[in-house]
């Protein structure tokens, strides 16, 4: 479960992280200055990339959510990547900040009971990638267009070109 749940989601959050630090190149400069950032990055990429689109679940009993009715046996949807936009629990949804306050505040890994079983594992895996990556190679240019998986589940990547300069 660890190994497969955890392959498309971390591959991509890998891939999306290296994109987003293009896009915003204030913060992968402040990354490279400060290579201790590595803490929040992680939790800020899965947030800001967040590669599990939603989960549906069944109602197991009639409640009321947002003043909406919800009866035992309806089906219902967690966009995740709404709530990781959400602008009344996030500041600045739509950036891409590596020092933001309270970073793990996000709902990629989903909650309470249906918490992901291997969020842990995940932030090990990119913070040591990353880590590794500063070291070996500070810089990384995206030089193309990145390519999406065409998926309602993963918000994924087929295929994205960069190039890494060779230090000297």
């Amino acid at each position: 479960m660890l190994i497969v749940g955890g392959n498309d989601t971390t591959r991509n959050s890998m891939t999306g992280g290296l994109l987003a630090l293009s896009q915003f190149p204030e913060q992968h400069r402040k990354l490279r200055d400060d290579p201790a950032l590595v803490t929040s990055l992680v939790p800020e990429i899965i947030r800001y990339v967040t590669p599990v689109i939603h989960m549906r679940r069944t109602a197991r009993e009639d409640t009321e959510l947002g003043g909406k009715e919800i009866r035992k046996g309806d089906k219902v949807v967690m966009w995740y990547v709404s709530g990781n936009r959400d602008p009344d629990a996030v500041e600045d949804p739509d950036s891409f900040i590596i020092d933001r306050p309270r970073p793990r505040q996000h709902l990629s890994f989903g909650f309470g009971i249906h918490r992901c079983v291997g969020n842990r594992l995940a932030e090990l895996q990119l913070r040591i990638l990353w880590e590794e990556i500063l070291k070996r190679y500070p810089v990384i240019e995206v030089v193309g267009e990145a390519k999406r998986t065409y998926s309602n589940f993963i918000h994924g990547f087929r295929s994205m070109p960069v190039r890494i300069p060779m230090p000297n």
